[in-house]
């Protein structure tokens, strides 16, 4: 677990303990499939969802809690992630994820798929030890649904050189969106806090999950490869066009066209001097408004929970996020 959490030492032991778990649960006969899964757990990855599980177990009545219940859910929470992390990369053609090769990369992608898969069924596996006979058993299914229809959603809206912000966020709330919802809430909801913080919880989620999108997509026009450890401008290059380009694009549509129109076939010179049109436009700035003004929303909803150490770490994480640079 890297130094992230050492401000947050509670939350630092859970997550330690999720990835052993992880790591017992990617136990295949494959071993150099399971050394990647392993490599993908340990490699600089935040657990972020997981993280906002545990914070929101504190709101909840800790006497009643089960630790090994809770562990589980962590984990079927990252195992879910990282499946989607895995297809994401093969239909990207990711060559790195984390600043490491990707499983896609480094064994085909018929293996990655293969893999991707086994981590669902990984994913399902928890939710049977955990949830039987709960309401949740359909709340994570129907998650999962509305997380692949927002991937969908944006590889049918790919190359679209008229995306609006609807089209945009209605692919960020699922693909993203979605799994930070559910990770705010099961953690209430296993954490027994009452109704009125559930319902809190599952809005707070939302819209840390959309502002964390943004800000993802912020740094592909911003960061270096070296502090995002993938390649730079790969969303561009691949037709996903995210909100600072549509920012810009409103702007001047047609000093856009002659490079958008390329589709796949824009160059790299061509992919930075779309990103320098961009910043020019200030495209990346109004993104940034955009995000703080949904980072506020989930501020506001956290400043409504009752009084504890977890919704002071919230409030923290959740400022964080505003000057994350990974």
């Amino acid at each position: 677990m890297n130094d992230f959490w050492k401000e947050f030492p509670i939350i630092q032991q859970q997550l330690n303990e999720t990835c052993e778990l992880i790591k017992h649960q990617v136990k295949i006969r494959n071993k150099d499939i399971e050394a990647a899964l392993i490599e993908l757990t340990s490699s600089g990855g935040k657990l972020l969802r997981p993280a906002f599980f545990f914070l929101f177990t504190q709101i909840g009545d800790e006497q009643k809690q089960d630790r090994t219940q809770l562990i589980k859910i962590a984990a079927s929470i990252e195992i879910l992630h990282m499946a989607t992390l895995i297809h994401d990369d093969i239909i990207d053609d990711s060559p790195l994820r984390r600043g490491a090769v990707t499983i896609q990369s480094r064994y085909g992608k018929d293996i990655a798929v293969y893999t991707g898969d086994l981590l669902f069924t990984e994913f399902f596996e928890l939710l049977a030890e955990t949830m039987n006979g709960s309401d949740f058993l359909h709340t994570n299914a129907s998650a999962m649904k509305r997380l692949l229809l927002g991937e969908l959603d944006q590889m049918h809206t790919r190359y679209k050189t008229d995306m609006s912000i609807s089209d945009y966020l209605r692919s960020v709330n699922g693909k993203t969106a979605e799994l930070f919802s559910l990770s705010c809430l099961e953690g209430a909801h296993f954490g027994y806090a009452c109704p009125e913080v559930q319902r809190l919880a599952k809005r707070i989620g939302r819209h840390i999950g959309i502002a964390f999108q943004i800000y993802d997509d912020i740094l592909d026009y911003t960061a270096d490869v070296k502090t995002l450890k993938k390649p730079i401008l790969e969303d561009l290059a691949q037709g996903v066009y995210t909100l600072p380009l549509i920012y810009a694009m409103q702007k001047a549509p047609e000093r856009f066209a002659v490079y958008l129109e390329k589709g796949a076939a824009i160059t790299v010179e061509q992919a930075i001097e779309t990103a320098q049109l961009v910043h020019e436009l200030d495209g990346v700035n109004d993104a940034k408004v955009f995000a703080r003004r949904v980072t506020e929303k989930a501020l506001t909803d956290i400043e409504k929970l009752p009084n504890c150490l977890g919704k002071e770490q919230l409030t923290l994480l959740t400022e964080l996020l505003l000057q994350r640079s990974f």
